[in-house]
């Protein structure tokens, strides 16, 4: 495994691009505009997604599908809801020994599926998961993170794993796609959820109280998925839910820190800039609990859809969290 592409130049595939840069290995990233493509070549910036970060002169962009198709190892990285339109416009350069990494958080609007399910749907081809804690800024600053890549095995995901990872991006590796889609997925929603009581000024004692809580409805979720014990006190959930739920640099923390300062949905969005993928999987969590083995109680995740949704203000969503009886803990 030689060559890379990254599909998709937002601010976190222009990051993972940037890294490997770093690393000095040959990586392609593809941006749908050709102005940004140019941008990054000429100036060897992406001000608009990651400002004020310079890019290593290695990293070369194009807006030719067909040339980031060739190669050995694509990491796709669109929003959420871009995915399946993008990896459609992939398929036909794809070459048989190409492997894929989903390296997107989030589920489909409409069907709630997985990005790997949406991937294969699209392609034809399966693909392995990368996530964790990572916000793009600083891996794009070479400063040291660590991620895990999920495949359906062991060894797929170690050798993907060591083609990818570097000094500065240590990989574990997975056989749960499941429980690491499902969490990486899951957290964002309950980021929101911090950055409201962050808003709202609620205090210190209510983030914790909201972090431990959400942890559990992240647990339970993940189980209810088919996700696996260990999943769950790993990178992808503990590690990826306490970065994302202590940090403006979240997208999500910082548009739920707007809905608590009392702004609307829409001007939260617009303030917030980029996309927010906690809004798109919001619907999707509370479908998939539902229906998942052992029903989970997500009251969190359910009052978060409420608001994104309109069906609650922040207030009432607080109140009816706050006004919930007494429970046992475990």
């Amino acid at each position: 495994m030689r060559t890379f592409s990254i599909i998709g130049a937002g601010a976190w595939g222009t990051a993972l691009a940037q890294s490997m840069a770093l690393a000095g290995r040959p990586v392609t990233l593809w941006a749908r505009a050709a102005t940004l493509a140019d941008e990054i070549n000429r100036f060897h910036r992406n001000e608009r997604r990651l400002p004020g970060i310079p890019l290593d002169p290695r990293l070369r962009a194009t807006a030719d599908i067909a040339e980031a198709a060739r190669a050995d190892v694509i990491i796709l990285a669109p929003p959420s809801p871009h995915m399946r339109a993008t990896a459609g416009l992939l398929k036909p350069y794809l070459q048989p020994t190409s492997e894929l990494v989903i390296g997107t958080k989030g589920f489909e609007q409409g069907t709630g599926e997985g990005m790997a399910r949406v991937v294969l749907e699209a392609t034809g081809k399966s693909s392995a998961v990368l996530s964790g804690p990572g916000f793009a800024s600083e891996v794009a600053r070479g400063l040291p993170a660590a991620l895990v890549l999920a495949a359906f095995d062991l060894k797929t995901a170690g050798k993907l794993g060591n083609a990818i990872g570097h000094r500065d991006v240590r990989i574990y590796f997975s056989q749960d796609l499941i429980g690491v889609q499902a969490g990486g997925a899951a957290k964002n929603v309950l980021a929101i959820a911090a950055g409201i009581v962050a808003g709202r000024k609620l205090g210190a004692s209510a983030h914790a109280a909201l972090v431990t809580r959400g942890f559990r409805e992240l647990s339970q979720f993940v189980r209810g998925c088919g996700g696996q014990r260990e999943t769950i006190s790993g990178l992808s959930c503990l590690g990826d839910l306490v970065l994302t739920c202590n940090s403006p640099q979240s997208r999500n923390f910082t548009f739920g820190r707007h809905l608590g300062e009392g702004r609307t949905v829409a001007e939260a969005l617009a303030a917030t800039g980029g996309t927010v993928e906690g809004i798109y999987a919001t619907a999707a969590v509370v479908k998939l609990a539902a229906e998942g083995k052992g029903q989970p109680d997500i009251p969190i995740a359910t009052a978060v859809h409420r608001i994104v949704t309109g069906q609650l203000t922040v207030d009432q969503a607080i109140d009816a969290l706050a006004g919930r009886p007494q429970k046992a803990e475990s």
